[in-house]
């Protein structure tokens, strides 16, 4: 696993971590985590944070937390920030508990979102259907907890997509030419800065969801869906983290756009 390091003191360290991997394990998968790169580089940080024990047809597996204050999903790529010892990993648990650390993302999500700017301010519960699902709005279960996140549109756009049809759902074919007069080659994408003010479990791809305007290859939340071509993972990115450090200092970290959101975005 090759990993940036975008910041480090003596008690703070923020990488920029890749797509397709997760922050740490899940007691049922053996893939390499992040956990596991900091305890091959950063083995003091071993008893660090909170690990968590899973328990699986009677066999318990300790999950490793080294550092981890906050956590980003298998598929976004980002800013990641972690603790080096215990008095840091208090001290920035405290932070995202009273929502003073601010978290910048950039989004591609499908379709053509009308307002220049908005505040999503709707609770997250569980899906009836899928446990591994959150959902906003109707027919949300269990727990409801807050959610706020804010939103911009930087950029409107149309691209050439790609879609796993089924046979059935694919237009009829006369000489070459489709028949289906509303096929079209190209398909409204809109480009997204994205501030989460809680920190609640798939928060923006919930909220995204919400608005009918999915995150482009989240495969979870938008199955199936038109997805720009030459973007072959979930378009969500942790940008920033602006976070205070022991010293009482202002710190705003950021990671660079990813090479594959430069592509489709033009």
């Amino acid at each position: 696993m090759k990993t940036k390091i975008l910041y480090e003191d003596s008690n703070v360290l923020a990488i920029d971590k890749p797509s397709g991997i997760s922050v740490h394990g899940d007691g049922r998968t053996k893939e390499k985590t992040v956990a596991d790169w900091i305890l091959k580089n950063y083995p003091r940080m071993k008893n660090v944070g909170e690990n968590e024990v899973y328990e699986n047809k009677k066999i318990k597996t300790e999950i490793k937390k080294p550092g981890i204050v906050h956590r980003l999903d298998r598929e976004t790529s980002g800013v990641l920030l972690l603790a080096k010892n215990k008095k840091a990993y208090e001290f920035l648990k405290s932070q995202f508990q009273n929502r003073e650390i601010k978290k910048t993302y950039i989004a591609i999500v499908s379709g053509n979102v009308k307002t220049e700017r908005g505040i999503i301010n709707k609770p997250i519960g569980r899906s009836p259907k899928d446990f591994r699902r959150y959902l906003s709005g109707r027919g949300a279960r269990g727990e409801m907890r807050d959610a706020v996140t804010e939103y911009r549109v930087l950029k409107r756009f149309e691209a050439p997509y790609v879609q796993n049809f089924s046979r059935s759902s694919l237009p009829r074919v006369r000489g070459g030419i489709h028949a289906d007069k509303n096929f079209k080659h190209t398909v409204p994408f809109s480009y997204l800065e994205i501030r989460p003010k809680t920190g609640r479990t798939h928060q923006i791809r919930v909220h995204m969801k919400f608005l009918n305007h999915p995150i482009a290859g989240d495969a979870l939340y938008n199955p199936g869906a038109k997805t720009p071509k030459g973007l072959k993972r979930m378009a969500l990115h942790a940008k920033s983290i602006e976070f205070k450090n022991l010293k009482g200092e202002v710190v705003k970290v950021e990671s660079k756009l990813p090479k594959e959101f430069g592509k489709v975005v033009v």
